[in-house]
Order: structure tokens, then sequence, then C-alpha cells
């Protein structure tokens, strides 16, 4: 019997990306000022971190400077109550 692998929607893809990306924005071990292009480093998808980072913004999750960012209070208070 053949296995499927389970493929993501571009919704679950962006979802999926996103929540790394805060993840790691929301890390208190890791919390500064990131720039873009550290996170496109990390991320490895220039178009997909680009996109992320603006719905991250857009909803308010991130602040953004030139070419930093960082959570907001909000986001790192979230990500504390899900622990």
């Amino acid at each position: 019997m053949s296995e499927q692998k389970a493929t993501l929607t571009p919704a679950e893809q962006e979802m999926c990306t996103d929540s790394i990306i805060l993840e790691w924005l929301t890390d208190g071990d890791a919390q500064r000022p990131w720039s873009v292009d550290e996170v496109i480093r990390e991320y490895g998808d220039r178009s997909q971190t680009l996109d992320a980072l603006s719905r991250l913004h857009g909803v308010g999750l991130i602040h953004r400077s030139g070419d930093f960012l960082w959570a907001t209070r909000a986001a790192v208070r979230a990500g504390e109550v899900r622990l």
C-alpha cells in the first residue's frame, strides 16, 4: 500500500511560514531587532519571507523600522500565554 504525503494548501503554507518567523522573533533568548536579510537567510526563501513579514506587520504582530523588525509586546505575551 502506498502512503501519500499530506501537501499543504497555499493558506496552510502561509500560516506555517508566519508561525515559524514569529516564533523566531518572539524567542526570549533571541528577542532583538532582526534585519530583514537575517530573517530571509534563516528561512531560505526570499519571496515567502517578505510575504510573511508583510502579513505579520499588517496584523500588528511585528514592528518594522527601515530594514529592522521585532515582535510587538502583544505577540511576545501571546507566545508566553501559549506555554
